[in-house]
């Protein structure tokens, strides 16, 4: 019997482990790479808590070392897309029951396990198979994941908590039930943390999750999974099926008991999720949620007066850590021509500086990209620059996949703030420079309001607090994330709630309360304790 509010309290963010020459992690997280190297594995669908095998595999290899498979993946056909969603709905009923302190004390456990005894692991699963760096993975496989379990723990206890005003004569409470149905998560492969966070807390709020993690995440993916089910995670809660994105959204967005998908990816694939929902809007029981993190053309927007140091450091890590492989990552940036001088041969020395390689190799500052669709798509935009009159590669511009799937840190200059480059979405180590004349400040402060249908990051540089805040003004809705004398990456769970607009995505704010809210269907109650005895009211007097 439970006759307590239980609280959870506020989380820290977890410390970032700086893997330094001599560090007892760097050694750990050198033998967990070697020894996940060395093994090839099978990874299964987990349906209903079982592994399932269905013959039809494909490889997860390494970006970098792309002979390298690191392990063989079952790919869900027609048959286990429905055993997921049956699955979940017959689970549904219990965890929906479960105290929300249990739901809590599952998550909080596996931000646990991640911290303490996975943390190598799942480091070295996100640098073999996604290829980030050290520093890069532990931000995001273990930092970040575990923040999103322990604060969004935090917020449900928050919310849970949030109450109507009452009477003396009349309780009012609220209730925030799970939505009724499943939901779809479809997950990226650029972060291991919203793989999780993106099934983790619809589930968290007591829904039911299948769970389509991307081909190339798959196998950092499956360990997470696992560390769930570890944790306690009662099975069919969540169902893990690696599966063709067309076929699951077909039989998913037809199910009648479609409660909700909960997406991070490209706008276009969004727009087709979105038009299919609708197109099925009369078979649901219910209104589905709808909640996406899509595509990013994200600037840098530099005033005259702008710190060049910290500029160009904020251009050259906001667009080429990880290979610019980030939603948030600096794609744009309009700098004003009196110090353009001055930066561009400074970003032309430093970009020559950095190292490309395997991220085993702690000195490299950046590694490959994906996979081969990647590469030849950011191929085909440097192609296009190198044969225009319109643009002018000032360094960069290489590639190779005789080994791994390497480009070179690019930076472009184009003539006009309409050149391909700098509107349309790349997703690789591509930055793009329009330099404006100084007197043309507040004309091109609206091109870069204007140029892109996106609005999820950016940055604005400036020593003069007044211009910041006009600069900030005119961009009101160019970012959902917008950054002051810094680069347009990086948030933190719990600092920054992260999520753009416009062509960016619907702005739910992973990371924050407001994520969390979408996962309820809220029902309101009233008791009265003295009711009334008559219909008639005091104005229907005569006298």
């Amino acid at each position: 019997m439970y006759n307590a509010y239980f609280g959870v309290k506020k989380p820290e963010n977890e410390p970032v482990l700086s893997y330094a020459v001599g560090s007892i992690e760097r050694a750990k997280l050198k033998e967990k790479l070697n020894e996940l190297k060395q093994a090839e594995i099978e990874i299964p669908l987990i349906i209903g808590g079982k592994e399932v095998r269905t013959g039809n595999t494909a490889k997860c290899i390494i970006p970098h070392d792309k002979n390298h498979v690191l392990a063989t993946y079952h790919i869900a056909g027609k048959k286990e897309i429905e055993q997921a969603i049956k699955s979940a709905l017959d689970a549904r009923k219990e965890w929906e029951a479960m105290p929300w302190q249990h739901r809590a004390s599952i998550f909080l456990k596996a931000a646990e396990l991640l911290a303490g005894p996975y943390r190598y692991a799942i480091n070295a699963a996100t640098m073999l198979g996604q290829s980030k760096t050290a520093y890069q993975a532990e931000i995001d496989s273990a930092c970040e994941i575990i923040d999103f379990l322990r604060f969004n723990a935090h917020f449900m206890s928050q919310i849970y908590n949030e109450q109507p005003a009452s009477t003396n004569n009349a309780w009012n409470r609220i209730e925030y039930r799970p939505l009724e149905g499943f939901v779809l998560a479809v997950t990226p492969f650029n972060f291991t943390a919203i793989g999780g966070n993106l099934a983790a807390s619809p589930a968290m709020m007591g829904n039911v999750v299948v769970w389509k993690p991307s081909a190339a995440a798959i196998y950092s993916n499956y360990l997470l999974m696992k560390i769930f089910k570890e944790a306690g995670l009662p099975d069919g809660v969540i169902n893990f099926i690696p599966s063709s994105g067309s076929e699951i959204g077909s039989i998913a967005f037809s199910h009648k008991d479609f409660a909700g998908v909960h997406f991070t990816g490209s706008t276009e694939v969004f727009n087709t999720m979105w038009r299919s929902i609708g197109q099925n809007i009369n078979k649901y029981g219910s209104y589905p949620k709808i909640v996406g993190e899509t595509g990013g053309k994200d600037f840098v927007f530099a005033h005259m007066d702008a710190d060049i140091d910290s500029l160009r450091t904020a251009l050259i890590q906001g667009a080429f850590e990880f290979q610019g492989q980030k939603c948030s990552a600096a794609s744009r940036a309009y700098i004003p021509e009196s110090i353009w001088s001055s930066l561009k041969q400074q970003l032309i020395d430093e970009v020559s500086t950095i190292k490309m390689g395997d991220v085993e190799d702690f000195s490299n500052f950046v590694s490959a990209v994906i996979d081969k669709k990647s590469f030849d798509k950011i191929n085909e935009y440097i192609d296009y620059v190198k044969n225009s009159d319109d643009a002018t590669i000032i360094c960069g511009g290489k590639s190779d996949d005789s080994k791994g799937y390497f480009v070179q840190p690019t930076i472009i200059v184009a003539n006009s703030a309409h050149f391909k480059t700098m509107t349309e979405e790349i997703f690789g180590p591509v930055l793009t420079i329009y330099v404006y004349k100084d007197e043309d400040f507040d004309k091109t402060l609206n091109l870069c309001d204007e140029s892109t249908p996106y609005a999820l990051t950016g940055a604005i540089f400036s020593k003069d607090r007044s211009v910041l805040v006009k600069m900030e003004n005119a961009l009101k809705h160019s970012a959902g994330n917008l950054y002051i004398n810094d680069k347009p990456t990086g948030a933190v769970v719990g600092q920054q709630p992260f999520g753009g607009g416009r062509a960016s995505g619907t702005n739910d704010k992973a990371g924050s309360k407001l994520n969390l809210l979408r996962w309820t269907n809220p029902r309101v109650i009233k008791e009265t304790f003295v009711s009334p005895k008559d219909y008639k009211y005091p104005f229907m007097e005569s006298k």
